[in-house]
């Protein structure tokens, strides 16, 4: 049986006489197909306009050319590396028949001389091999990303809408200070429910108001800050979605105390609700684990591998700080204490560690129900 996430190689058999590959160099404008066509000793490369019917009659017509040449295609497989185009022509490549897959792009090997040639054409001959290993289920020659559902990338989009939101709104807010200060007017918290409804109120130390210009400028920057927007929405959807899937996991999460609904749906949409194999992997996904670099003698730590979802990174270290304040009789704050109370210097290594096994013990929570050892829970509602 598959493991669950094991996207390292395919286990489906290759029959090269009937199965029809062919990789896609995506691009903004253009895309570049390569292909690799049982019966016919040419390999093919087409460089398309970036349209999928497009490709799909260049995917039918090299079908049509196997079989002239007494080949019966009944397998068609498609990849391509994962960037910009998202996974939506995967979906629409496996609504009509074709096996289609995205390569994570960071697992497929590259040269390491300084300076190499990189074209179109060079990038889908190494994207052939390594989804050519891949296909005869060989380890490690590239690795998939599973493809989320359009429902579920959606889900996503409130709290990936906040982050850059509250990331716009410290540049907003110091602006809009700034301005203010210029017309010699302090103490003014634009962050505040009722700011906008306080700019007309305003003087100068001239007694004057906010003249009409610059006060068109700032209530425009005032529109523009809807994180609350969103956050009210998100609690609507909460109260009218059933009480299942990502939305149990989510009121579950929310009762730990000292987790707000922004913090359990940032770790439900991108972590939590996927179907991860361990904990090792759900560590590893969050880019939790470390980076050793060892060969003959050497042997040294070079930090945080990075290599994973730098939101949930991010937001576990913010937790992990936060989770000491508000659970300090719980078995895992005792833990951080015991490593760090007679060690100087070592919060800030420790709170990674910290971290990681907080991730590991909230996946065990909403996936097998076990609540961490003396962590405190807020009432059901």
């Amino acid at each position: 049986m598959q493991k669950l996430n094991d996207l390292s190689r395919s286990l489906a058999p290759l029959k090269p006489d009937g199965t029809l590959i062919a990789v896609i160099e995506m691009s903004q404008s253009s895309w570049l197909v390569a292909g690799i066509v049982p019966g016919v000793e040419r390999q093919p490369l087409k460089k398309l306009a970036a349209d999928e019917i497009a490709l799909l009659k260049l995917l039918h017509r090299w079908r049509e050319e196997a079989e002239k040449a007494g080949r019966k295609i009944e397998r068609i497989a498609v990849a391509f590396e994962a960037g910009r185009d998202g996974f939506w022509l995967a979906r629409w490549l496996r609504t009509r028949g074709i096996e289609a897959h995205v390569i994570h792009a960071s697992s497929v090997a590259v040269s390491r001389e300084h300076r190499r040639a990189k074209t179109d054409r060079l990038d889908t001959e190494l994207l052939k091999r390594a989804f050519l290993g891949w296909l005869r289920g060989e380890r490690d020659h590239c690795k998939m990303v599973a493809i989320p559902t359009s429902k579920d990338e959606d889900a996503k989009r409130p709290s990936r809408e906040r982050e850059s939101l509250v990331e716009e709104q410290t540049r907003i807010v110091n602006r809009m200070k700034a301005t203010l200060i210029r017309l010699g007017i302090r103490g003014f918290n634009p962050k505040l429910k009722k700011a906008a409804g306080r700019l007309e109120d305003l003087r100068t130390p001239e007694d004057e108001p906010i003249p009409p210009n610059t006060m068109a400028e700032l209530r425009r920057d005032m529109d523009r800050r809807r994180i609350r927007q969103i956050e009210e929405a998100r609690l609507d959807r909460l109260k009218q979605m059933p009480g299942d899937g990502p939305h149990a996991m989510l009121r579950l999460l929310a009762r730990v105390v000292g987790v707000g609904i922004e913090t359990a749906d940032m770790l439900v949409q991108e972590v939590l609700a996927r179907n991860m194999r361990d904990r090792r992997a759900i560590a590893r996904y969050a880019g939790l684990t470390g980076s050793p670099d060892e060969s003959g003698t050497k042997r040294r730590e070079k930090g945080l591998a990075r290599s994973g979802n730098a939101r949930v990174r991010r937001g576990m270290i913010q937790l992990a700080w936060r989770f000491l304040l508000f659970q300090k009789n719980s078995a895992l704050a005792q833990w951080f204490r015991t490593r760090t109370e007679n060690a100087r210097g070592t919060r800030k290594l420790m709170i990674v560690a910290l971290a990681r096994k907080l991730l590991i013990a909230l996946w065990r929570l909403v996936r097998e129900g076990v609540v961490p050892d003396g962590v405190v829970l807020r009432p059901a509602q």
